[in-house]
């Protein structure tokens, strides 16, 4: 889609692990990043979210990196745009706001630098910089995502229709993936890593069958990140006692924290964000869908219809 007009892109969000699935299972979520691009006679950013403000407003912007990176690859110098930012998804709390910024980026450069690239090149593109296919993969398909980064070449498939939604609890306070990774260890033993991948391969049947308790039971199961970094979020058993009361079926930190992602089935979520938010009032909590779309591209008219 060439830009003669104004274009709306639209990211949404992500879970990244699901407990066990350590960088390689993901499920995007109705909280979304949009930009509004126009050509211009230079970079310009801005955004009205009070998250974003602070952020560079010229081509020093992240996802204008990204974009003019990209273009670089395969020959291109970008035009410049200006582009209006707005996010719903929190910075540094775990739901995949860097992820969904890179994804924003590689199609702010395939639209304008009309490079032509399939879907499969965007996640290759995405998962070089992110490091790993899970948050990327999630935002640009849509669904829940299983992906492996194997020798440059990175495989995924997408599920939809999972009957289920999910509750997050939201801290004021971020963490830094960095500083979540530094807690874990650099090695495991072989039959950690046989119980640890296990789980995990049992966590993806379990919800593609629907068999929810399982599910939640290898969500609590993880070997791989969550004992190591749970000691970072104080309040995490205390939601996953109430949201357990509540009719959650699983629970998990969200990627690396410190959000709290409670999983219930599709309809029954409503009670469980009224009893986490009056008994942790200090967080925001929210109830949010499956988005089934991935990344998205529109005219400006189409959009607002």
């Amino acid at each position: 889609m060439p830009l003669n007009n104004r274009l709306i892109i639209k990211v949404p969000a992500s879970s990244a692990n699901l407990g066990p699935g350590f960088d390689s299972i993901g499920i995007a979520l109705d909280l979304y990043l949009t930009l509004e691009i126009e050509k211009s006679d230079r970079w310009e950013i801005f955004s009205d979210s009070p998250e974003l403000k602070d952020l560079p407003r010229d081509e020093q912007h992240f996802i204008c990196q990204i974009a003019i990176k990209t273009a670089e690859k395969y020959g291109k110098v970008l035009p410049p745009c200006k582009v209006k930012l707005e996010s719903e998804i929190p910075l540094g709390r775990g739901l995949g706001s860097s992820a969904s910024a890179i994804i924003a980026g590689i199609e702010l450069a395939d639209i304008v630098g009309n490079l032509g690239l399939t879907k499969e090149e965007k996640l290759l593109l995405s998962t070089e910089e992110e490091g790993h296919p899970d948050n990327v993969g999630a935002s640009l398909y849509g669904g829940l995502v299983v992906g492996c980064y194997q020798q440059n070449e990175v495989d995924m498939l997408s599920f939809t229709d999972l009957p289920i939604e999910a509750v997050v609890a939201i801290p004021k306070e971020i963490l830094l993936t960095k500083d979540s990774r530094d807690v874990l260890p650099k090695t495991f033993t072989q039959g950690d890593a046989i119980q640890a991948s296990s789980t995990a391969n049992l966590l993806v049947a379990a919800l593609l069958s629907g068999n929810w308790e399982l599910a939640g039971k290898m969500m609590e199961r993880d070997r791989f990140h969550q004992p190591f970094r749970k000691p970072l979020i104080p309040f995490y058993s205390e939601i996953e006692m109430l949201a357990k009361e509540y009719g959650a079926f699983g629970v998990a930190l969200s990627g690396a924290g410190p959000t709290v992602i409670c999983y219930i089935e599709k309809g029954s979520g409503k009670q469980l964000v009224h009893e986490l938010q009056t008994n942790f009032p200090e967080m925001t909590v929210k109830l949010l869908n499956i988005d089934y779309t991935g990344c998205s591209v529109y005219e400006v008219e189409q959009f607002l219809k």
